[in-house]
């Protein structure tokens, strides 16, 4: 098998050639042995996306469980926060059948080996081990089947303060897993917003389920300008990410999203440190210096996002990609839904406010899309390396958490090497187009360059 399926915060590949039923089997194997052994746990939560693979995969992981003796909860189909949500009620570790936003003829795993977050980082490494290893457990587990749709949809509106005004909103679920519980959620709030691709279908038949890319957004934007809408909002395949379109059908970066939320809650959150990764724009370190708190820049990626928000105890942190989590309620939330009403939230209390007046006075810098370059799996890493060196030698300043962030005079340029893919990505910003341009123009002969020697 492909062992490059362990990433740096799930596993995962293609169907059926690296991930398959023979493999999820082994997997809940070991997954099962392992948190017995290693964690002193004796059952799991289990749940699966929409993918069209996702079924039969959950129901070999399941019997994979089950062998070495671990009880499985299994809550069938739902959203990756369905299944965080069914972790915390449950107090058990987990696994979420899903391959998030990649393409459809693509599966996985995100899985947690703690209370805090999914596995990162040395964990997955050390699973990985357990896993080719093969020295598991047998017995026989017990199975359980429940559904936390009525629990998860009370604890959104719980943890929702909606005012008296009805803005206008367009929501797009992509055809992902958000189909099955976003219009219950809605129904519940009493929202009754404009939905577009909405109907499950893990074919992804509208477009790909990944609001990062602004090709996916095309939809969305003309469906908010037909319907004079005041914002709309598009989720991934497992609904933990969110994206944003304003009133006039701009699309609103995460980093944008936050200021935002971080200007609305700032008074009140019991920490005035707000998280971010090192692939957002300076613009949100500008706007959380400006209010008086502190910013803290830290790596790309989900599982690390949460676990420090939790460990250093922050009201609120996200990350480019959208992934967003609210500590500052009684929730602790990370979902692509709630995201979304907390801006509709905003907007309900102030019938004059729109997303534009809601960013008014911040800092414009240019700055380009995360770009991928496909570079394969064994070469990404010595890239990365090779560009390090380069800094180093040229005496820039570099910041290392994750990648090589080069920070010139005039900007900066990410250049990190994909956890979720064979790729390299790289974004840049500088005060204005000619320098952005120029610092593109640099990193991508850099790239090239040592790719191919």
């Amino acid at each position: 098998m492909n062992y490059n399926i362990f990433r740096a915060y799930d596993i995962r590949g293609k169907y059926p050639d690296e991930i398959n039923e023979e493999i999820a089997y082994r997997l809940g194997q070991a997954y099962g042995s392992y948190i017995q052994e290693k964690c002193a746990e004796t059952s799991c939560v289990v749940t699966h996306d929409n993918r069209l693979s996702s079924e039969s995969l959950n129901e070999n992981l399941v019997r994979g469980i089950l062998s070495t003796g671990c009880n499985v909860y299994d809550y069938g189909l739902g959203t990756t926060p369905m299944h965080y949500y069914a972790r915390y009620l449950e107090h058990k570790f987990g696994v979420m059948i899903t391959a998030s936003h990649n393409p459809k003829d693509e599966n996985g795993f995100k899985f947690s080996l703690d209370h805090v977050a999914n596995a990162r980082g040395e964990m997955i490494e050390d699973f990985k081990n357990y896993f080719i290893a093969g020295n598991f457990k047998t017995g026989q587990g017990t199975l359980f089947r429940d559904s936390i749709e009525d629990k998860y949809i009370k604890y959104m509106v719980d943890n929702t303060n909606m005012g008296n005004n009805k803005p206008k909103i367009v929501l797009d679920p992509g055809n992902g897993t958000t189909c099955v519980i976003i219009k219950k959620i809605f129904e519940a709030l009493n929202i009754k917003p404009i939905y577009i691709n909405d109907v499950s279908d893990g074919n992804f038949p509208s477009h790909h389920p990944d609001p990062s890319v602004p090709e996916n957004m095309t939809q969305l934007i003309d469906a908010v300008k037909k319907n004079k809408a005041d914002c709309g909002f598009a989720f991934d395949g497992d609904g933990d990410r969110v994206g944003m379109v304003d009133e006039k059908g701009n699309i609103v970066s995460t980093e944008k999203y936050m200021i935002i939320i971080i200007r609305e809650i700032f008074q009140k959150a019991f920490s005035k440190t707000f998280l971010y990764d090192i692939k957002c724009s300076n613009v949100l370190r500008d706007e959380i210096l400006k209010l008086g708190g502190t910013p803290l820049e830290y790596r790309t990626g989900a599982s690390y996002t949460e676990a420090k928000t939790k460990e250093e105890n922050l009201a609120f942190g996200g990350e480019y990609s959208g992934h967003i989590f609210f500590r500052d309620r009684d929730a602790c939330i990370g979902s692509g839904i709630y995201a979304a009403l907390r801006v509709i939230e905003i907007l309900s209390r102030d019938k004059s406010a729109t997303i534009t007046k809601l960013l008014k006075g911040i800092k414009q810098y240019e700055n380009t899309p995360e770009i991928k370059y496909n570079v394969g799996d064994d070469k990404k890493f010595g890239i990365i390396e090779k560009i390090r060196e380069y800094a180093h030698k040229n005496n820039y300043f570099t910041n290392e958490i994750d990648g090589v962030k080069i920070i010139f005079t005039n900007g900066w340029a990410l250049i990190r090497a994909s956890n979720t893919g064979p790729n390299l990505t790289m974004r840049c910003e500088a005060e204005n187009k000619e320098d952005l341009e120029k610092l593109k123009r640099n990193i991508e002969n850099l790239i090239e360059y040592y790719k191919n020697n």
